[in-house]
Parts: structure tokens; sequence; C-alpha cells
């Protein structure tokens, strides 16, 4: 735990290098379609938060590991809950595009 209890952040790289060694792995940016035609992690799928229900058409298979991201980590950790209620437990938070040191395409 960090300072005055909250959870560290988590490190977008490592998570974004978490998914690329997991099989079947979904990367989910949960930022808007604009944020995400402004430049994104390749591979990954746009369900923007507002429209996050949208899993359970784009991801079927609810056994699959999800992995979650947003410009800061607050609204994928928004989107980590509603997901899991969705019945995705293997999904995580991974945090926020603003630390992403890889390649991004438009």
């Amino acid at each position: 735990m960090g300072l005055f209890g909250f959870a560290k952040a988590p490190d977008i790289n490592t998570g974004v290098e978490e998914w690329r060694s997991t099989h079947n792995g979904v990367l989910v940016d949960v930022r808007t379609e604009r944020e995400y035609h402004q430049g994104h992690i390749p591979g990954s799928i746009n369900i923007p938060l507002d429209t996050i229900r949208a899993i359970e058409t784009a991801v079927p298979d609810k056994t699959l590991p999800v992995f979650l991201h947003c410009l800061s980590g607050a609204r994928s950790a928004q989107a980590e809950r509603i997901v899991k209620q969705l019945g995705y437990a293997n999904a995580q938070n991974i945090g926020g595009f603003n630390a992403y040191r890889g390649k991004v395409e438009v």
C-alpha cells in the first residue's frame, strides 16, 4: 500500500509486457474514441468506459485475460469493477497511457 492507504498505481509498461506474453490476452483501451484515434497501443481494442458493457460482444469468452487501460488509470479502474461484475474474472487494470513508453499507432 502506498501513502495514505492508497495502492500504488499499476505500471502500464509492465502490464503491456504481461499482455503480450499472455496467450489469448485482450488489451482494452477504455479512453474515448477520439483519444484512441489520437494514438493507441498496437493490438489494443477501443471500448470507451461509457460503453464498457459492449465488451460482452467484443470479447464473448469471459475466461480470457483482459487488460484494461485509460489515460491515467482511473477510468480503467472503474472499467475493471464493471467487467468483473459482468463475469470477467481475469480482468485487470494496467494503468494509464500517459506513462506508456512503447510504440504507438494512430
